[in-house]
């Protein structure tokens, strides 16, 4: 019997992992992981109506960056309007959470990210990129919800796929102030204190508790 339950509880947790990597796309093409392949070109993440929503919501406009850095070199856009931003213009210390209204166990993290970027504010910076999103209004919504105020940008087309080798969501890139990528991880963080331990020991600063 408790082998039953055992394994049951496998293929749930399997199922649970496995709705984060599949997602319905406009276009109808599916890459190998399962998630579908949104072309960016006929999503638009600037529009009136999602700039309405974003001032709501009090998101960050998103500021291009001016250093250099070891990530990838691709430009994305800022989800709701406004500037585009290059990735590895960025400076560190930064945390890039990589997020989509179609993952379950990234809604439950957005409040995590949100209280370190309010802990964190003058010593490390917070980012948030839609990922294959070919919806990006409820990302919003999803962020409002979760009280999200931190900037987002959008990569509907999945420019960063192959560059960060992103094989599911939810996803987080931990920048260091002199530009190297201290690590990418594709995790379920089940706490605040969990992701700030990670972020303390990876980039070297200190948080409030």
């Amino acid at each position: 019997m408790r082998r039953a339950l055992a394994g049951l509880a496998t293929v749930a947790a399997t199922l649970l992992l496995a709705a984060c990597l599949t997602t319905t796309s406009t276009s109808g093409s599916r890459t190998a992981g399962g998630a579908s392949q949104v072309s960016e070109g006929r999503v638009d993440v600037d529009t009136p109506a999602l700039r309405e929503l974003k001032a709501s919501a009090r998101i960050a406009a998103c500021s291009p960056g001016t250093s250099t850095n070891r990530l990838p070199e691709v430009t994305l856009p800022c989800l709701g309007g406004g500037p585009a931003v290059d990735l590895a213009r960025l400076r560190g210390p930064m945390v890039i959470n990589l997020f989509a209204d179609w993952c379950t166990p990234c809604r439950g993290e957005l409040p995590y990210f949100q209280r370190l970027h309010e802990d964190g504010r003058d010593v490390v910076g917070v980012l948030g990129v839609d990922y294959l999103d070919p919806d990006p209004g409820p990302a919003l919504e999803l962020a409002r919800s979760a009280g999200v105020t931190y900037p987002l940008l959008a990569d509907p087309g999945g420019a960063l796929r192959t560059p960060l080798r992103i094989r599911g969501l939810p996803g987080v890139v931990l920048l260091r102030r002199n530009g190297t990528v201290a690590t990418v991880q594709f995790r379920v963080f089940r706490s605040y204190a969990e992701l700030r331990a990670l972020v303390q020991q990876r980039l070297g600063v200190t948080l409030g508790a």
